[in-house]
């Protein structure tokens, strides 16, 4: 019997709901009668918010949980931010959809100075991502970087309590929640100067390998974003699959319609950071990925990955 009806599990900080709330509306005016129930949770990775999420699983514990609601029966789909999903899925479940990326970019926001340029020798700088640290650390190794978690009304409320001289977040969380004017925000960087995180700015839809349901969540598929993430991900399979490592992707489909992607390894102290880059048919988006991954681990990737401490491959 097709479905009248869905449920879909999500994360209850303003993102995700958001981002749950995005799809529901798109889903119920793409299939008039339609109904869409928000079951929400809080996952282990909203709850621990003591140090860094690597010695604990990554960011795969903000995903975890609500899998098992929907191998459970209990729901039908999950709506996340897809720099959180892990490569490798729990049989019964699929990523069906990808909606189209928002600004991939990373932001900067200081209360006091106006830009990475501008902050002092000794800026304590809060983020939450290896990646950041790393990218950040490369180009302003006089910095501190500290840990930082939690909600990004939360983030932002350490940076305005004084806890930090500047923090770093994701554009497209940003714009999403309204704050894309927010006085604080100073900088958007260019992916030239810190690459993102692989499907960073993108929404993806998980759910079980139903038959009934797939063609109902195909409609708000953007296959350009797919192919794109296809590649980035392809790339973070071989580097070894982890979410919560110093690897960073981008992937941009070219006029000619070819595809080309960059890749990134660091060191966490910004010392080392291996790039490398290539272009193929879009077809072949997962071969591509594989091929920057083998030219990363030709530079040495397969070391610094080595020395992230419990980076769970």
């Amino acid at each position: 019997m097709p479905h009248h009806s869905l449920r879909l599990v999500t994360r209850q900080s303003p993102l995700a709901l958001w981002q749950a709330k995005h799809v529901a509306e798109r889903l119920c005016a793409a299939h008039p009668g339609l109904t869409v129930e928000l079951i929400g949770m809080t996952t282990a990775g909203d709850r621990f918010l003591a140090g860094s999420l690597a010695p604990v699983g990554g960011k795969g514990l903000f995903v975890k949980e609500l899998e098992q609601e929907m191998l459970a029966g209990r729901a039908d789909l999950a709506v996340h931010s897809l720099k959180d999903v892990t490569v490798d899925l729990p049989a019964g479940l699929v990523l069906a959809v990808m909606l189209e990326r928002a600004d991939p970019a990373d932001c900067l926001l200081s209360l006091h100075h106006d830009g990475l340029a501008a902050l002092p020798a000794g800026a304590r700088v809060g983020t939450a991502s290896l990646r950041r640290r790393a990218q950040i650390l490369a180009l302003r190794p006089d910095l501190e970087v500290g840990e930082l978690r939690g909600n990004v009304g939360t983030r932002i409320g350490r940076l305005a309590a004084g806890e930090f001289d500047a923090i770093l977040l994701a554009a497209a969380g940003l714009d999403r929640l309204g704050l894309a004017d927010h006085p604080a925000l100073r900088e958007r960087f260019t992916p030239e100067r810190m690459l993102p995180a692989v499907g960073q700015g993108v929404i993806g839809i998980e759910c079980r390998d139903d038959p009934e349901l797939l063609p109902l969540l195909a409609v708000l598929h953007h296959a350009p974003t797919a192919t794109c993430v296809a590649a980035e991900r392809a790339m973070n399979q071989t580097l070894g699959g982890a979410c919560h490592v110093p690897v960073a992707g981008h992937a941009l489909l070219q006029p000619d319609g070819s595809l080309w992607l960059r890749g990134c390894v660091a060191a966490l102290d910004g010392g080392t950071l291996l790039s490398a880059e290539a272009r193929a048919p879009a077809a072949q988006a997962r071969a591509l990925g594989e091929t920057v991954a083998r030219a990363l681990f030709a530079q040495g990737a397969g070391e610094l990955l080595a020395a992230v401490p419990d980076a769970r491959r």
